[in-house]
């Protein structure tokens, strides 16, 4: 099949299962189903009702966001090991006049300032990634002329083909080892992480996780306002949900979900007899998938 024809049928999947439109069809499922079976629909109509609510609350969204955020900060120690940072797109602004063209959006930008803070402290070189439908400008495009504009860093590499996660890891890895490069410093967000690094780690390379911009709330104590509904809270439950149906479709694929200790100079790794990097994550909800 052609690749822009998965790509917009994996588009149109995200659509409906993930909100607003899933807990929509529950909703409209449950009125379907009233006046033949009052108990069905009443209960599909308010797990509508309540998944939505889960979704748009601080306090349900760090539910779903926590164990996707176990991902250890990044150290000095660990930054040092790195031979180069990959910095991931996140989308980026078509209309944006005031800057000559397209430019990252807020996503890409947490991205672009935290990698840039690495590059500064490191001296590494700087891979980004992101491409864009056909016809339109990649997302790397943008972005390197953000780092040179914003944060006076020099991209050393533009990858410019990719439409996904699995993509910025395939083109990125065939980019890197050419410059001989096995050993990377990843920066995304710290929900995306687990995911990303599965694709990378499955192209043979070695990460090192960077996360940044956290969704999940640390501090002590609970407030009436983490069950209030948000606008900010409903961005972070689709952008969580996402996630989590990434990883499930990593596991469908056959890619094992690397146990991340709490600095990552002790993880190990491992392969699997596919030559897949073999990485397994504690508390994952999906089990490990054997290989045969």
């Amino acid at each position: 099949m052609p690749v822009e024809f998965l790509f917009l049928l994996k588009k149109l999947l995200t659509v409906v299962l993930l909100p607003p439109l899933l807990p929509l069809l529950f909703i409209v499922a449950g009125l379907l189903c009233y006046r033949r079976q009052p108990s069905v629909g009443k209960t599909l109509a308010w797990g509508g009702v309540l998944l939505s609510l889960l979704l748009m609350m601080p306090a349900g969204v760090d539910l779903l966001s926590s164990p996707l955020e176990r991902v250890p900060v990044l150290h000095q120690a660990d930054l040092s090991r790195g031979q180069a940072i990959v910095i991931l797109g996140g989308g980026q602004r078509l209309n944006m006049p005031e800057y000559g063209g397209p430019a990252p959006n807020r996503i890409t930008l947490e991205r672009l300032r935290y990698g840039a803070r690495l590059a500064r402290q490191s001296g590494l070189p700087v891979l980004v990634s992101g491409g864009a439908a056909p016809g339109k400008a990649g997302e790397a495009v943008s972005m390197a002329r953000s780092l040179r504009e914003d944060f006076h860093i020099e991209p050393r590499w533009q990858e410019a083909q990719s439409l996904d996660t699995i993509g910025n890891a395939r083109f990125s890895a065939a980019t890197l080892r050419a410059a001989g490069i096995q050993r990377i410093v990843l920066v995304t967000h710290a929900a995306h992480m687990r995911r990303a690094m599965n694709e990378f780690a499955a192209q043979g390379l070695e990460v090192i996780p960077a996360p940044t911009a956290f969704f999940s709330d640390v501090s002590e104590g609970t407030e009436f306002s983490d069950f209030l509904p948000s606008a900010t809270a409903a961005y972070a439950g689709w952008y969580t949900l996402h996630e989590w149906l990434g990883l499930l479709a990593q596991w469908v694929r056959g890619i094992l979900p690397l146990a991340l200790p709490e600095r990552v100079t002790d993880a190990c790794s491992t392969y699997n007899p596919k030559n897949k990097f073999a990485i397994v994550y504690p508390l994952s909800p999906f089990p490990c998938r054997t290989f045969t």
